[in-house]
């Protein structure tokens, strides 16, 4: 297939485009380096140098003889997208081409509204391409479990089936985010919900918990094909800090009560998932929802996992629980359906000591990158 990757820079487009490419598809990839520049910005670079896109497509072509296209421009200039689709015309677009954190959707209005007008609007010229240059194309877009917020009934799988006064109707499931950035993602669903009924747009929409780890089969090749990986509280998920914390001997640092409870997926079944929904798209008119993790755990069963496997390495791993800087639930029912991937044949990479393990191992060699300033400035919801 050929297969334009959005967002092809970032800590989960890289390794997707590597994976893509590694299984024969032709693929392309556009970014803007948003992410490194924001990262820069706020001080939060991650924890080891990554080579910028041309060059990690060097590497990549250096030990694969593969070779991935680069598209670096910024997709809310619709001139730049026109080019990109005329020029690569697209069978699947995987749009991950976004302002990632919550967090930092949460610092002040400048934050704020770079993320209505990035994520949004990128959004809506990816429609807009598609219905112009690749009306037939399957759209993948990456959405959040966080759309969902924590209600106090079990989250079903996008939809819900409604009765009311003796009528019945199939909804969207409804959604109540935690933070501007996961509202954005509700209305890129709705977007793409609107548009698949008016155009008979094909889509995919992943509501993918927090990912953590930096491994795959491709990033092993070498080790300047990892993607970023950020400890800080901007940028970073929560089980990468910790065992970024555990390793410098900083606490790790629980929200409140440390109830939160989400779905988590390792980076590889990332990998696998976009896969899976490649391979098997929808039919021309169809919005179809997956929700994308392979366990639950809270925030303190993440750090008690962390505490326990740093006794392998000798460390002696301490637990923090500080002032909440979020709106949230700390304490929550929280039981989440996700049966499609596994109707698609997904084989999950499970949490195991053995993964914490090599997390550990790898953030020890790159030890000496730590900042101890970046790990926690305590920013708040604002």
């Amino acid at each position: 297939m050929k297969i334009l990757i959005l967002g092809g820079d970032g800590y989960l487009g890289w390794p997707t485009a590597m994976h893509f490419s590694q299984l024969g598809h032709q693929v392309a990839v556009v970014d803007n380096y948003l992410r490194r520049k924001l990262c820069l910005e706020n001080s939060v670079e991650p924890l080891f140098p990554v080579p910028n896109l041309l060059e990690r497509i060097t590497i990549w072509r250096e030990h694969t003889e593969l070779d991935i296209l680069p598209f670096i421009g910024d997709l809310q200039d619709w001139d730049f997208v026109e080019k990109t689709f005329k020029s690569f015309t697209p069978e699947v677009v995987i749009h991950y081409a976004e302002q990632p954190s919550a967090p930092f959707s949460m610092m002040n209005r400048q934050a704020a509204s770079l993320t209505i007008s990035n994520n949004i609007g990128v959004t809506a010229n990816v429609i807009f391409a598609v219905k112009e240059f690749c009306p037939t194309a399957h759209i993948i877009k990456l959405g959040t479990m966080g759309e969902y917020g924590t209600p106090n009934i079990d989250i079903e799988e996008g939809w819900i089936d409604i009765e009311h006064k003796g009528r019945t109707d199939r909804f969207l499931y409804p959604r109540q985010a935690g933070s501007l950035y996961h509202t954005t993602k509700v209305m890129d669903t709705d977007l793409l919900w609107f548009y698949v009924r008016t155009w008979g747009l094909r889509v995919t929409d992943l509501m993918q918990g927090p990912v953590y780890g930096l491994h795959t089969d491709e990033t092993d090749i070498d080790h300047s094909l990892f993607p970023f990986f950020n400890y800080d509280e901007i940028f970073g998920t929560v089980l990468n800090r910790f065992i970024v914390q555990a390793v410098a001997g900083y606490p790790l640092t629980v929200y409140g009560k440390g109830g939160q409870t989400r779905g988590y997926l390792n980076i590889k079944d990332t990998l696998q998932c976009v896969r899976l929904a490649a391979e098997n798209p929808v039919d021309q008119g169809e919005l179809r929802i997956l929700n994308q993790f392979t366990e639950t755990f809270s925030v303190n069963d993440l750090a008690e996992k962390v505490k326990n496997a740093g006794l392998n390495f000798g460390l002696n791993v301490s637990i923090k629980r500080i002032e909440n800087p979020r709106k949230e639930a700390e304490e929550h029912y929280y039981n989440p359906a996700h049966s499609g991937f596994k109707k698609l044949g997904l084989k999950p990479n499970l949490l195991t000591e053995d993964v914490l393990n090599s997390m550990l191992e790898t953030v020890i060699k790159y030890k000496s990158g730590i900042a101890f300033h970046k790990m926690f400035r305590g920013h708040k919801w604002s």
